[in-house]
């Protein structure tokens, strides 16, 4: 009879993910992620206040990310993720810096935040010119641009939703709708959509087919950065920022499609 298999799973390399209290999209999250990788997950601890910069200030506190980091590294994840964009992006650039220090100091491995992600795939991309999408309130959407305008990045269209709760129920539909009005035609090199409590992994595709640039969300970069720290790619087909073969439109297509498309010479 043959045991071998009883020797154990698979080794995985772990990434650590800090994220809000009221995160809800852990499954969307995995979507990225390779078979050989596991994602290792806690919280920050509930406190009663709305979606605000008051709880961004306060899920973003360095105390907080210590605590966070230190229950982590008990499984001793490869890199750690803080996967919340508005509570990265409220202290402003300088802010978002001393977060990665802070979380170094509580012992982290390498470690990266949602909206240094974003400065990096935006780097990644080229981008200049970015069009944003949030379901943040008017405050919240403002301290967003200013953080990209600090970057270096002109803000050039926006849409919001003016949410305070239960962001992880906006259906597609409204996400598309929200793209639709941010983007003008010719003046963004890229969207970024915002918020990792925001459903967007099936919409990138199609947003990207029919504005012709890509298109970014806050859970997508966040886990684009934090496989690419482990020297591996996150899963996301015709997604530009992780599919090469998706950058260009139309697309580049194997040569056997196109040559099937194409028909006979």
């Amino acid at each position: 009879m043959d045991v071998t298999f009883l020797g154990g799973p698979r080794p995985q390399r772990g990434v650590g993910v800090v994220a809000p209290f009221d995160f809800a999209l852990d499954r969307e999250l995995w979507r990225w992620v390779p078979d050989e990788v596991s994602l290792h997950l806690t919280r920050t601890p509930f406190v009663p206040v709305e979606v605000s910069l008051d709880l961004a200030r306060l899920v973003s506190e360095h105390e907080t990310l210590g605590d966070a980091v230190r229950a982590l590294t008990a499984v001793a994840p490869e890199v750690v993720a803080y996967a919340c964009t508005s509570g990265s992006f409220v202290g402003g650039v300088t802010g978002e810096r001393a977060m990665r220090a802070a979380m170094s100091l509580a012992g982290a491995p390498p470690s990266v935040t949602t909206s240094g992600a974003l400065l990096d795939a935006l780097a990644e991309l080229g981008v200049q010119r970015l069009a944003l999408v949030t379901p943040y309130t008017v405050s919240v959407t403002r301290a967003l641009e200013e953080f990209v305008a600090e970057a270096g990045v002109q803000v050039t269209g926006c849409a919001f939703m003016g949410l305070t709760g239960e962001i992880w129920r906006v259906p597609y539909r409204d996400v598309v709708a929200m793209a639709r009005e941010a983007v003008r035609p010719g003046s963004a090199d890229a969207l970024f959509i915002s918020c990792t409590n925001l459903p967007t992994y099936d919409v990138i595709p199609q947003l990207e087919a029919e504005l012709r640039i890509p298109v970014l969300s806050a859970n997508q970069v966040t886990m684009w950065a934090a496989l690419r720290r482990l020297g591996t790619r996150a899963v996301g087909p015709y997604q530009a920022l992780l599919d090469e073969a998706a950058r260009g439109w139309p697309p580049v297509l194997p040569q056997e499609t196109q040559e099937r498309q194409e028909g006979p010479s």
